[in-house]
């Protein structure tokens, strides 16, 4: 533990807290303008969270601590990740967390307590929902793994930090077969965990298409607030751990508060500029059926397994 990673961890935390809900604004906005809407601005999901956080909190009858606990542990199991991982500075406050295995581990497990909370609601629709999210996370987890497995080969360790550093010492490893085929690969993983078209849309309320919406539906006031900024806070760490990894310019290698400046700000612009190419796209796709979704996950773990063998031939 150094002071540069304290200090990042501090930042880090504060920014992602902060700026998720602006990021969903933001992407928001600019699906509404493409599509020819004015939108509702970059503001308002913070508004929506103050407004759902001045309602009464509302339990179903018949649910357990599973259902309570759930929203809490998906902002703490985030804001843990967003703590230690390397956004801003490449040291970790906690350097034994910020491991490629636990970082995964931690986002999956944000991912099954809210598909337990799902089941434990006992409705139709949050069985349902929690089925499809188990069933997308046994897919893309796999293929996180293997895809930043690939870019710890040449650094020769699965510290977060440590790949990090090596791109910054040699960038010319962005453009190698390696880092293409395992930025393409996680990329499609952001996509699926965090329920972005084609995979799930999360803009829709029909029933029978949801996934994450419908493991939630029973959610109300307080509660319904933390599993939204729970949401956007895990979408916002995909992004910027993404970016990190193939994107590391900027990043702070020392505690100067001009080098922490210029980290947060290229953390800020670097996730909002790819909050605002993935909005884009939406525009432009539809969502699969949900039989045709393993088979873009499939293709994905595949251009994973190409990415690792790459690392080891190539060198």
């Amino acid at each position: 533990m150094t002071a540069l990673g304290v200090v990042g961890g501090v930042l880090q935390a504060a920014v992602v807290v902060g700026g998720a809900p602006l990021l969903l604004g933001l992407m928001r906005q600019v699906r509404a303008r493409l599509e020819g809407r004015a939108g509702p601005g970059i503001g308002q999901p913070w508004r929506d969270l103050r407004k759902l956080l001045r309602k009464q909190s509302i339990t179903p009858r018949g649910t357990t601590e599973v259902f309570r606990v759930a929203p809490v542990l998906l902002v703490a199991m985030t804001l843990v990740v967003a703590v230690v991982a390397p956004l801003v500075t490449t040291a970790s406050a906690v350097p034994a967390v910020a491991d490629l295995f636990v970082v995964v581990a931690l986002l999956a497990h944000a991912t099954v307590v809210i598909a337990l909370a799902g089941l434990d609601s006992g409705t139709a629709f949050g069985g349902m929902g929690a089925s499809r999210e188990v069933t997308v996370l046994a897919l893309v987890e796999p293929t996180a793994l293997v895809a930043i497995f690939a870019l710890s080969v040449p650094a020769g360790s699965t510290s977060l930090p440590a790949i990090v550093g090596t791109v910054l010492d040699d960038p010319q490893r962005l453009i190698s077969p390696t880092s293409l085929l395992a930025a393409v690969a996680l990329a499609t993983v952001i996509v699926a965990e965090t329920g972005r078209l084609p995979v799930d849309n999360p803009s829709t309320h029909l029933e029978l298409t949801m996934i994450h919406e419908a493991m939630v539906l029973e959610y109300a006031g307080p509660d319904l607030a933390l599993v939204e900024l729970g949401s956007a806070m895990r979408l916002s760490v995909y992004l910027g751990l993404f970016t990190s990894l193939f994107v590391p310019w900027g990043i702070a290698t020392t505690a100067t508060p001009l080098a922490l400046g210029v980290g947060v700000a290229a953390l800020v612009v670097k996730v909002g500029v790819a909050g605002a190419v993935l909005a884009a796209l939406e525009v432009f796709l539809a969502k699969l059926r949900l039989f045709r979704v393993p088979e873009l996950l499939a293709g994905s773990f595949l251009l994973a397994l190409l990415a690792v063998t790459t690392a080891y031939v190539l060198g």
